[in-house]
């Protein structure tokens, strides 16, 4: 996509410049913690900025300019992570060693049973959800491999009409990328075409549907219904379940499994399956082990990121933006957590944190004057461009500059230099779009959605994360890759649609109460005079259809490795998780602090209680 640039001229940097400028406000929420995690003078940090001092360089250009902040509450963490630095790799040698011993006890249940594949399913669902299938990649394609050619090559099922096993089975090998049909359900329909009403006593077999059905592509009627199907009957038998069951069925309702992350799902998955008294033991002490150990190695990482984070010092030099340094190695966490992604998720989470720094710039604070010349400092791309910027821009694009330098030199080392040009390239396109964006809000100018969207998918970040998160993936990652995903590829587009529409709907009333870009919402009211319930009914429908094209591009044949559409699909799922009800990653200190609690600080207890009976 071309933006250009060019529609307003760049200011010379002493004149031309507005004398006053008024600033919007957000108005978003202080934060919940006052002063527990603040040692130092930042306390109760008054966030406005009045009469910001103009630079000796730049003075001429502005005579005053009043700064309005946009009440962004400050970072919830303070410095709680930075505690982790001395002791979060102090790992147990011990703990290893059993850990490594119970892995291999894992291994060889799952390789055994070849004979019996509803045993194999259950216990591959079990290594997936408790989130240790990363340990397993090769045995588990090996099995559902085995099952697919020999139960499903000929369309043979062997007659099981077992509901659960048939959504199970459907949902393993979907995501697997077997292109295994929907036909398989066929069995469950009565003499109308419909799904069989005496089905609806069988919850745990319509929970599974229910997960199936999540895994469907366009035209896939049968899937529709069955969804829909399952919802209603789950949620009205809700009340006459038991506790734990009724937790289970809640939780599946509001985070279906395809659509959740897999470090967070592990902490409730890890909850139901030590109830259940079938549960395997070796299996569930392995999970709670490598979920323990691989966080005090997330928990290092991000101390070092956080003590880079606060050597930038942007919490002072730009209070007016979002300081959300932690709940950004989250979002990047959900991308990957596996360990053998430590650079990958490294880089991305830098390049995340910026790429939200520019966007409050352009969308809260800076003028349009101010932005043209940030937007043509990106273009140029080096650190001479530095001088035409106002101050509080300065460690912006310092800090821009030196991230990429960082990438450049790890790329060198590994000869894979060439990567670094399609992870500016993707940069610069984000800003030009942000530049867009801008210029329409100035302007008053609210445009049809045909023009909206193409500019909108590009500022959710999604296109340029995309292609960042290949650059440190390693040898998986061939120079063809990078050309596909900068083709803006369907599974790229459909999961951008995913990211914007789902923010725009949570966030469009908040938005513009404080003055913000027309989101999807309100261009789509104008143009076709629609109310927002009509409007918000069309916007959901296309985010379901988004979900089914990502889901059809991971089926075989696929164009790129399965790893690497994985990362563009959990890109998706972050967004399901982060803006399902709200915009999470700005009001951080909602559903979000739980979730990074969950995952990033506390430890999974472990005890030899007794285990109760779940039946479902």
């Amino acid at each position: 996509m071309e933006l250009s640039i060019h529609a307003l001229p760049i200011p010379d940097s002493t004149k031309n410049m507005v004398p006053e400028v008024t600033r919007r406000s957000a108005n978003y929420h202080p934060s919940i913690w006052g002063d527990h995690f603040l040692t130092t003078k930042s306390k109760n940090m008054e966030l406005s900025i009045h009469a910001l001092p103009i630079p000796d360089s730049t003075k001429n250009m502005v005579p005053e300019v009043t700064r309005r902040s946009a009440n962004y509450h400050p970072s919830i963490w303070g410095d709680h992570f930075l505690t982790y630095a001395s002791h979060a790799m102090e790992v147990d040698v011990k703990m290893g060693q059993q850990l490594q011993q119970q892995k291999e006890e894992v291994r060889k249940m799952l390789v055994a049973a070849n004979n019996q594949p509803s045993q194999k399913l259950n216990f591959i669902d079990a290594i997936q959800h408790l989130g240790v299938s990363y340990h397993f990649e090769s045995e588990i394609e090996t099995a559902l491999q085995h099952i697919y050619e020999t139960d499903y090559d000929h369309h043979d099922d062997k007659a099981n009409d077992d509901l659960y096993t048939v959504a199970l089975s459907f949902r393993l090998l979907r995501q697997q990328g077997y292109p295994i049909s929907c036909d398989v359900f066929n069995k469950f329909k009565d003499d109308n075409g419909k799904i069989r009403e005496s089905l609806i006593g069988d919850v745990r077999g319509m929970l599974s549907l229910y997960e199936a059905a999540h895994l469907r592509v366009r035209g896939e009627d049968i899937l529709d219904e069955a969804l829909s199907f399952t919802i209603t009957h789950l949620e009205s038998a809700v009340p006459n379940l038991s506790n734990l069951v009724q937790e289970q069925v809640i939780h599946a309702l509001n985070q279906p499994i395809h659509k959740g992350l897999k470090r967070l799902e592990a902490t409730r998955y890890l909850f139901f399956y030590e109830q259940d008294n079938s549960h395997n033991k070796v299996l569930l002490n392995f999970a709670k082990l490598d979920f323990n150990l691989l966080q005090k190695k997330h928990q290092w990482e991000l101390s070092e990121i956080t003590r880079w984070w606060k050597e930038l010092d942007f919490a002072k030099k730009m209070p007016f933006a979002r300081n959300r340094i932690v709940e950004c190695y989250f979002w990047i966490l959900g991308v990957y957590f596996e360990p053998e992604y430590l650079l990958a998720r490294r880089m991305l989470t830098k390049v995340i944190a910026l790429a939200s720094i520019i966007d409050d710039i352009y969308d809260v604070y800076g003028t349009l004057e101010e932005l043209a010349l940030f937007t043509n400092a990106i273009e140029r791309w080096e650190i001479s461009a530095i001088d035409q910027l106002p101050e509080y821009m300065k460690p912006c694009y310092q800090a821009l500059l030196d991230v990429y330098n960082m990438i450049d030199e790890e790329m060198a080392r590994k000869g894979t230099s060439y990567r670094v040009h399609y992870a500016k390239s993707a940069m610069k396109n984000l800003v030009r779009a942000y530049f867009e964006e801008a210029k329409w809000f100035h302007q008053g100018y609210v445009p049809s959605i045909e023009e909206y969207m193409p500019v909108a998918l590009e500022t959710g970040g999604y296109t340029m994360l995309a292609t960042t998160s290949l650059v440190g993936m390693g040898e998986v990652v061939s120079k063809e890759a990078f050309d596909w995903v900068s083709s803006d590829p369907l599974i790229v587009q459909a999961s951008s649609v995913v990211c914007r529409l789902m923010n725009d709907i949570v966030s469009h009333k908040f938005e513009q109460k404080r003055g913000h870009v027309a989101s999807a919402v309100a261009c789509y009211m104008k143009q076709h005079d629609a109310s927002e319930e009509e409007v918000l009914i069309e916007l959901h429908k296309q985010v379901t259809n988004a979900w089914k094209d990502i889901n059809a591009e991971c089926l075989h044949p696929i164009e790129v490795p399965m790893p690497l559409l994985l990362r563009v699909v959990n890109l998706a799922r972050v967004t399901d998780v982060l803006y399902k009800d709200e915009d999470s990653y700005t009001h951080s200190r909602t559903r979000l602090k739980g979730f990074v609690t969950s995952v990033l600080i506390d430890p999974v207890p472990i005890s030899n209680e007794k285990t109760k009976q779940i039946t479902i």
